[in-house]
């Protein structure tokens, strides 16, 4: 049986991206920059031998795999489906506004004066996501335990799924908080602070019911796309 892999990108740089507005559940387009990153991207990826492809079902997301698998060599042959459980955390009424008063919010719920001085004291993905969950007057933010459990689930029951047809590699795409809280999930050690770019890649190995992780937002995917489709003019 072949090793099972897990090929996690985020998705391609959209409006609410570029204007630095919290992007949850709500949505927005890929932007032309977006769109060309991905499209390096899926160059970069084009000769992996994909046996599966998932997306959460933000439109996002979606937008990004279907680029992804226009530019696989074989694209149209790869299985793909949505899974609403890899969406990006879901923010309530702090959705759409700008990011940096929900950063304002969250530290004085959890009694902090600034997002620094939070993230400088070590504050868990619990305490974050306890603080959004205080601070949605909509009532519409996960709890902590709804939160790990769905994400949680949803990327094992990809694993699951493609080590019990054999395995092999899948490629998924779902979003920045959301794959950054998959790795505190499996690792504690894999903090808050971590920033992970538009369209890279994040490796992950299923064995024996465990994940390990072999990469970690990698860019080198669409910078090999790039020289790919630089030669090819030249």
């Amino acid at each position: 049986m072949a090793k099972t892999e897990l090929y996690i990108v985020r998705h391609g740089k959209t409006m609410f991206n570029t204007l630095q507005r919290v992007q949850g559940w709500c949505d927005t387009p890929l932007t032309k920059t977006g769109v060309a990153g991905i499209e390096n991207l899926g160059v970069g990826l084009k000769d992996i031998d994909f046996v599966e492809a998932v997306s959460s079902d933000s439109g996002r997301a979606i937008e990004t795999m279907r680029i992804i698998l226009n530019q696989h060599s074989k694209g149209s042959e790869i299985p793909y489906h949505t899974d609403q459980r890899i969406r990006e955390w879901c923010f309530g009424s702090l959705e759409g506004g700008y990011d940096a008063e929900m950063w304002g919010v969250v530290p004085r719920v959890l009694n902090f004066e600034n997002y620094d001085e939070m993230i400088d004291r070590e504050t868990t993905f619990k305490d974050i996501c306890e603080a959004i969950h205080a601070a949605d007057t909509a009532n519409w933010a996960e709890t902590y335990e709804e939160l790990s459990t769905r994400v949680m689930t949803g990327f094992e029951d990809v694993a699951h799924r493609v080590e019990k047809n054999g395995g092999g590699k899948a490629v998924i795409v779902s979003h920045g908080l959301t794959i950054a809280f998959l790795l505190n999930l499996i690792q504690e050690e894999n903090n808050v602070r971590m920033d992970l770019e538009n369209g890279s890649v994040t490796r992950l190995v299923y064995e024996d019911g465990q994940f390990i992780c072999e990469e970690v937002g990698s860019t080198d995917y669409i910078e090999k796309g790039k020289e790919i489709s630089k030669n090819s003019l030249s």
